[in-house]
């Protein structure tokens, strides 16, 4: 796709409003609905931590996209605060696992794929992370971990596309279906009316399946509930992020610190619950000690789109001319943005992909 067309896409979380940018910057015309406000789902709600939590046990197909965006955050984010004045805050922390089962796998892994990541003394880690609690006897470190502040990703991608002229932004406008001439998708049924477009791209995250189901189309894409705390501390309590036993605690710069978080399979129910805040706070406590005497200033849930081994689809469907996918990145949504929809901009527009496209392709996984 050489010549300008105009692009409809679906979904207005990171990975949505990152397709757009990524296109309209190359001269296309996009028009960006959301169901509720931009960013408002997953991508608010998330950790924001740039690798997947345990990167050694993802596929291939994951850890390529991981190492691209890995590498490509610090510059995405110098770009958005350049253009937006809005700092994403790409944090650069490192982060130690505490207790690995697979700590062998993971050292193997690392040296594998070329990253930094080294086993450290826990006495080292003591002196490193003051807070960090007893009881806890072997470590991990890879030091080029970064965070990202997620609401802040978002409100710096939601600023750069309303300055574009190429961009129309259509925020809580609910999409209940596709427009379809012959074979061709050539638009959506929305609560704004039809909207139509030369390309309809869903990046609904965990809404996606549901879309397609109109279509006929089973996409395996399915919401898995997260629940997470904040607490507030001093700005040099937690200078790196550690996790152990599945939890995670992040610094922000200001001194904020996220815990998280829960894995359950509720349906749509995005509801905070008391039983997964007792589990969060122990956990926490665990982990950071004086946590316990913190304040817990924040408390929420929201829905990664599950997807089979996390990886996502990323590509046309085919079958229906026209309707494309960037979705179902489970919980690695954040983490592989970059890359994905760096991707998804090469294949749309016809381009040599940045990494080889054919795990994520549509075709034989619907």
């Amino acid at each position: 796709m050489t010549r300008q067309q105009q692009v409809v896409i679906v979904g207005g979380g990171v990975i949505g409003l990152l397709t757009a940018f990524n296109l309209a910057s190359e001269g296309q015309q996009v028009v960006l609905l959301d169901r509720s406000g931009v960013g408002s789902e997953a991508s608010w709600a998330g950790g924001g931590i740039v690798s997947p939590l345990y990167p050694w046990r993802y596929s291939p197909a994951v850890t390529a996209l991981a190492h691209w965006s890995q590498d490509f955050y610090p510059q995405l984010g110098q770009r958005l605060l350049a253009a937006t004045g809005v700092d994403p805050q790409v944090y650069v922390t490192g982060l130690y696992w505490l207790d690995l089962d697979d700590q062998a796998q993971a050292l193997a892994w690392a040296e594998r794929e070329g990253r930094p990541m080294q086993a450290v003394d826990i006495c080292a880690v003591r002196d490193a992370v003051p807070a960090l609690g007893a009881g806890y006897s072997n470590a991990i470190y890879m030091p080029d971990v970064a965070n990202v502040r997620n609401p802040r990703l978002v409100k710096s991608l939601r600023a750069a596309l309303l300055a574009l002229p190429n961009v129309t932004l259509h925020e809580h406008c609910e999409v209940s279906g596709f427009i379809r001439v012959n074979e061709r998708v050539v638009g959506v049924t929305s609560s704004a009316g039809d909207i139509r477009g030369d390309q309809v791209v869903v990046a609904a995250g965990a809404w996606s399946g549901e879309l397609l189901k109109s279509l006929g189309l089973n996409l395996p894409v399915e919401p898995v509930k997260g629940q997470m705390i904040l607490y507030k501390c001093a700005t040099d309590f937690l200078p790196s992020m550690v996790l152990a036993k599945g939890r995670y605690a992040i610094p922000r710069r200001d001194g904020h610190i996220l815990v998280g978080s829960t894995l359950e399979r509720d349906g749509f129910d995005k509801t905070p619950t008391d039983t997964a805040l007792q589990s969060l706070k122990a956990s926490a406590e665990q982990l950071i000690p004086a946590l316990a005497d913190a304040e817990v200033v924040g408390h929420w849930a929201g829905l990664r789109p599950g997807s089979p081994e996390g990886i996502p689809y990323i590509g046309e469907v085919p079958g229906f001319a026209g309707l494309w996918l960037n979705c179902g990145h489970y919980r690695n949504g954040l983490v592989l943005a970059p890359a994905s929809c760096q991707l998804f901009a090469d294949l749309m527009l016809g381009r040599k992909p940045v990494i080889d496209p054919a795990p994520y392709s549509p075709v034989g996984r619907l």
